[in-house]
């Protein structure tokens, strides 16, 4: 979850302004106000996240403490390929997240016989992860989607329209889930080889190497 600090500033002789923060990760964001609230010379401070939704200090402490053991700052990255010689998809998804102060990785890929293009696969690839969200119980979060189709990302922005059925249908199925469970995405595009991880997954369950993993990401 990523927001921005708004405060109002209040010099020893009672002249005020208003000033605004990057965006930034929550939990920075609450380092910052204490400081701020240290100076003695905030009047206000609110945290605004990307919808101008307003949180006070108070209301965003209760809240990362709620979703502490659920898991939060989610990104999906998402590949599908389709082998034209089987009429296979190839479908992988690597999901980061942090739960309980602690950051993990999850992998997972899956073979399909029931799409028809690539195009299509990579719109089931997205749809793999969020039916694997939902499983980790996600919900009600923002969330970064981040692949290197062209069509799924500007698609699912409005940036293109979606003239075949079997996409539209596949874009109306994802928007459908992602309402029932809450989650405010946010469509990025990336270039292929920054997407490596889901892309070896998507080649690995076209080889019938099955993958489903989840790793604690520590620093070293």
């Amino acid at each position: 979850m990523k927001l921005l600090i708004e405060w109002t500033y209040k010099t020893p002789n009672g002249a005020e302004t208003i000033f605004r923060s990057e965006e930034m990760a929550a939990e920075k964001t609450l380092l910052f106000a204490n400081d701020l609230e240290r100076t003695g010379r905030t009047k206000q401070l609110l945290f605004i996240d990307k919808y101008e939704s307003k949180w006070t200090l108070k209301e965003l402490k209760s809240y990362l403490k709620e979703i502490e053991t659920e898991p939060h700052n989610v990104t999906v990255y998402f590949d599908g390929g389709f082998d034209v010689s089987t009429n296979k998809s190839g479908l992988g998804c690597v999901i980061y997240y942090t739960q309980s102060g602690k950051s993990y990785r999850l992998r997972k890929n899956a073979l399909s016989h029931e799409h028809h293009s690539n195009n299509e696969a990579e719109y089931a690839a997205l749809y793999l992860g969020i039916q694997e969200l939902e499983q980790l119980n996600v919900h009600h979060l923002s969330v970064q989607f981040i692949g290197d189709s062209q069509v799924v990302i500007n698609q699912l922005n409005d940036e293109w329209s979606v003239v075949e059925k079997v996409l539209s249908a596949w874009a109306d199925r994802v928007e459908g889930k992602l309402n029932e469970l809450g989650i405010q995405p946010e469509f990025k595009l990336i270039k292929r080889k920054k997407n490596a991880e889901a892309d070896k997954l998507a080649t690995q369950s076209l080889n019938g190497i099955a993958i489903t993993a989840t790793l604690e990401i520590t620093k070293e």
